[in-house]
C-alpha cells in the first residue's frame, strides 16, 4: 500500500526533521549510553524506551528511527564490547608459560574494566536473550584461542606432551568466570595460584612425547 502524499510512518521520524548532531550520530551513541545504564541498572525487561529517550534527551521516536525493535538495542551494545583479540607476540616470553599467561589476563582484565558496565549487563542478560548468549559465547572461543596460542608461543623448544587444548580451556573458563562476577571480585582472588598450577602442568610436559590414545 503506498504512502500518502506529505505523511510519514509513524514512529520513524525523516532525517530531514533532525539536527545536524543526530544526523551524525551522536543521539544514536546518546541512545546506546542510556540504555546501557539503565539496563544495567534495572534489567532489560524492566526498561521502557520511554525511559531510555528521557536520560538520552531524546524524543521516544527518535530510538525507534535508529532501532526497529527494543532487542535491537542490545545486540547494538554487544558490538560495543572491545575486540578481546590481542598480539601474542608481543606478550609472550619464550620459555616463560606463567609469566604470558599473566600479561594476557591483565590484558583481558584491563579490556573488561574499560567497560565494566556494560559487560555486567551483557553477562546478566546472556540467559535469556539469544544473541547476546552467542555473542558472549564467540568471545569465549576467541580467549581459548588467545591463550592457546600464548602457551604454544611460550612452551621452550623441544617435543611436548603437553595437552595445551585443556590447559587453554580450563583456563578460559576460569577468567570467564572471573569476569562474570568481577563487579564482586576482591583484591584478593585466587587467579594466580590457578596460572602457575596450570604453568607446572605444562612444564611437566616438555620433552616428553604426546601419548595419543586409541580411538
Amino acid at each position: 500500500m503506498s504512502q500518502v502524499p506529505g505523511k510519514r510512518a509513524r514512529g520513524r521520524p525523516s532525517t530531514e526533521d533532525l539536527p545536524d548532531e543526530d544526523q551524525s550520530g551522536s543521539a544514536r551513541e546518546r541512545i546506546l549510553t542510556a540504555a546501557g545504564e539503565l539496563f544495567a541498572e534495572h534489567g532489560y525487561d524492566a526498561t521502557p524506551t520511554s525511559k531510555i529517550a528521557d536520560r538520552a534527551g531524546v524524543p521516544k521516536g527518535l530510538i525507534h528511527y535508529y532501532f526497529k525493535r527494543k532487542q535491537d538495542l542490545l545486540e547494538a551494545l554487544v558490538d560495543r564490547l572491545p575486540e578481546e583479540r590481542l598480539e601474542s607476540d608481543r606478550i609472550v616470553v619464550r620459555g616463560d608459560i606463567a609469566g604470558s599467561l599473566r600479561s594476557l589476563v591483565h590484558e583481558l582484565d584491563a579490556r573488561l574494566e574499560s567497560s565494566m558496565l556494560l559487560s555486567h549487563l551483557l553477562w546478566r542478560e546472556a540467559d535469556t536473550h539469544d544473541a547476546v548468549r552467542e555473542a558472549m559465547q564467540r568471545r569465549f572461543g576467541t580467549v581459548v584461542e588467545q591463550i592457546r596460542r600464548v602457551i604454544e608461543l611460550a612452551l621452550p623448544p623441544g617435543p611436548s606432551g603437553c595437552d595445551v587444548d585443556a590447559a587453554a580451556l580450563l583456563l578460559a573458563r576460569v577468567v570467564n568466570h572471573r569476569h562474570s562476577v568481577a563487579r564482586h571480585r576482591t583484591e584478593d582472588d585466587a587467579l594466580d595460584r590457578e596460572i602457575s598450577f596450570i604453568a607446572r602442568a605444562l612444564e611437566m610436559g616438555v620433552g616428553k612425547p604426546r601419548t595419543i590414545k586409541p580411538a
